[in-house]
This record gives structure tokens, C-alpha cells and sequence, in this order.
């Protein structure tokens, strides 16, 4: 099986920024895509940024030019850095990796459990 932590949420004022990170781990054979997804009370759950396996990326509108996604290939870790934090940016962020394991000849999502990211005064 494979696991996905996320970490690096928290309590920010507008205009702040934070880094997330996301770690996989368990039978990992190869990870395609990455990315950041994110879910605000009573809104459905909605694309922020991705990042593939050669380092394409795509963003989201309302987060290009302040967020930028990478990507640790050698530690199966994705990062999303925020700056220029909005009250509109809090939502709990979500990790998805598509990932193959050694038992499968095809991939699949695999999710973090989130963590909350409160952009306030």
C-alpha cells in the first residue's frame, strides 16, 4: 500500500505565505503525476496545481503567479509553495499522487488526508 502525509498547514495572516509538503511512502514503483488539490467548507473539492513526471505544471487561475508546485524526485515528495495568501485560499489541501506499484501494471490516485490551511487576521 501507499501512504501520503501532508504537512506545513496552518494559521496565516493575508499576505503571508507557507510551504506544504507531501510524502509518500509504502510499495512504491514509479510516481506519475503530482498535485495539490483543495477543499473550503461547503465548496466542492477543486484543482490548485500539478506537476508531472517530466515537470509540467498547471495551475489553477485564481493561484498562478503566487503558488508554485514542485516536486523531490528522489524522496517521493511534492511541495506547494503559497505566497501572497488570500482569506479566499483557506481550505484544507489535499495531496493526490498517481502512483504504480511493483504488484500492478497500471497506476492509481492515492490521497493525503489534508491539512488546513486559515488565512486571517
Amino acid at each position: 500500500q501507499v501512504q501520503l502525509v501532508e504537512s506545513g498547514g496552518g494559521l496565516v495572516q493575508p499576505g503571508g505565505s507557507l510551504r506544504l509538503s507531501c510524502a509518500a511512502s509504502g510499495s512504491i514503483f514509479r510516481i506519475n503525476r503530482m498535485g495539490w488539490y483543495r477543499q473550503a467548507p461547503g465548496l466542492e473539492r477543486e484543482l490548485v496545481a500539478t506537476i508531472t513526471s517530466i515537470g509540467s505544471t498547471n495551475y489553477a487561475d485564481s493561484v498562478k503567479g503566487r503558488f508554485t508546485i514542485s516536486r523531490d524526485y528522489a524522496k517521493n515528495m511534492v511541495y506547494l509553495q503559497m505566497n501572497s495568501l488570500k482569506p479566499e485560499d483557506t481550505a484544507v489541501y489535499y495531496c493526490k499522487m498517481v502512483v504504480q506499484t511493483p504488484e500492478l501494471s497500471y497506476a492509481m490516485d492515492y490521497w493525503g488526508k489534508g491539512t488546513l490551511v486559515t488565512v486571517s487576521s
